[in-house]
Formats: C-alpha cells, structure tokens, sequence
C-alpha cells in the first residue's frame, strides 16, 4: 500500500491523497488553532483534506472580518460619544461679561479706557499749560493758584487717588475675562485631547490589525479561490469519467444486441 493510499482526514477520516490536501504543521497558526479546537486529539502530523480546509480558512475569514468590524465599532462608538459630549458648554466670554456688567463696573471701564487715551493726555496737558499760564501771567486779574501751584498739585493728587482703584476696578474686570478664557480652552484642550486620543486608537487599530487583517485575508482568498478551482476540476474529471464510462456502457450494450 503506497503512502498515497494510507494518508486520511483527520475529520472523516476518508482517504485523501497527498496532492488535494495539507498537513497541519504546514498552516498557518490561527488556522491550525481552529481546528485543534474542533479536534483536540489531532496532532500536526496529520493531513486536513482540501474540502474541509476550505471550511475553515472560510471560518478563520469571517471570524478575522468579524472581530475588525467589532473593534471599529467600539473605537467609532467611543469617538461618536466624545464628539457629542457637552458635559461642558463654552461660555462666550464677552457676551456673559457684558450682560453682567453694572453701572460702576461700566463706569470703570470707561474711565479706564479714556485714561488710557491720546485724548486725555493732550487735554491734560491743555489744562496743565492753562491753568500754569493763567495763574503765572495774571490773565484777566485771575491769581487763585500762585506759584508754586499748590492747589493745583492738590488737584492731581486728588484726581490720581480717584482715578487709581477706578482703573484697578477695571483691571479686575479683565482679570476675570482673562480666567474665563483661560477655563474655555482648558475644556476645549481637555475634549480635543481625549478625542485625539481616540482618533490614534483608530488609526492604530487601522495600522496593526486592520490593515494586516485586509492583507491576510485576500491571501486566503485566493487561497480558497485555488482550492474551489482544485474542487471544480476534480468534479469535472469525475463527470468526465462519468460520461465516457456510460458511453462504454451503452455501447457495450448495442454490441450485445446486434
């Protein structure tokens, strides 16, 4: 008996012959684990015939497909989930800050816009120069404010005292603006960090298993197409066979009649 006759499936049990089937040893590990599954006796000496290896590379196939298409799912769900979150609304900081705001706060924000103006300079120095001039020359008899001008220190003075905490009213309002600013973005970054995040589990999913996958499974595509070709050809030399040994018959037959 030739090695050819002695070889069998380890499934049926069938004889097979060595040029339509595998060894074990010879596929690929997910492959060889998915039937050492179904079979736990079965050894990697053994020979897996061509029709039943088709149905497991078809179950490995799907089986890879299917655990892809779960993982997407998951990433894409998370990502979605994320995108959606409004566990923080962003505030508009100037609409909230104007909508807040009272009579001194306005107040404040206008002296200290205008303190900080060309305008008030040059009308400063105006009243400076004027009210200097007036009293040192004696214009039109008017001599309130001699030299040294000491009313005129107490006036700048005066105005300086009022005009300080006016302008650090309006510093803390830009205080404010500064730190409800700065806890929008530290939101925005929070969310754009953990949706990056996802996005590179995404792409290395893509990267390491995805893309590998994709690969592995055209292989075993062609795979199963070579071995549904080997299937059509072996039906197609038994119908061959089939018809040549009827047509034998038949003729055999008319031989017997005449």
């Amino acid at each position: 008996m030739t090695e050819k006759e002695q070889l069998t499936c380890l499934v049926d049990g069938e004889p097979i012959s060595l040029e339509t089937s595998l060894q074990l040893a010879e596929l690929e590990a997910g492959l060889r684990n998915r039937i050492k599954r179904d079979y736990p006796q079965s050894k990697v000496t053994d020979y897996i015939c061509g029709h039943h290896l088709l149905k497991y590379r078809l179950d490995h196939v799907d089986a890879m497909i299917n655990a892809d298409l779960k993982q997407t799912k998951k990433i894409n769900h998370k990502l979605t989930k994320a995108l959606q979150s409004d566990d923080y609304d962003i505030i508009d900081v100037n609409e909230s800050l104007t909508n807040s705001l009272t009579f001194g706060q306005k107040v404040s924000d206008e002296v200290a816009r205008f303190g900080g103006s060309w305008g008030f300079i040059f009308i400063f120095m105006f009243v400076l120069l004027g009210w200097m001039i007036v009293n040192g020359l004696h214009l039109f008899g008017v001599d309130f404010d001699n030299y040294p001008f000491i009313l005129l220190n107490l006036v700048l003075s005066c105005v300086a005292a009022i005009q300080a905490p006016i302008i650090m009213m309006s510093q803390n309002r830009s205080a404010d603006r500064d730190r409800m600013m700065a806890e929008n973005d530290y939101h925005v970054n929070l969310k754009s960090e953990h949706e990056l995040r996802l996005l590179h589990a995404k792409v290395d999913h893509l990267a390491q298993n995805q893309v590998p996958h994709t690969m592995e499974v055209e292989r075993f595509q062609l795979e199963i197409l070579g071995e549904i070709r080997q299937e059509l050809a072996e039906l197609r030399t038994e119908k061959s066979a089939a018809t040549t040994a009827t047509r034998r018959e038949s003729h055999h037959e008319d031989m017997d009649h005449r």
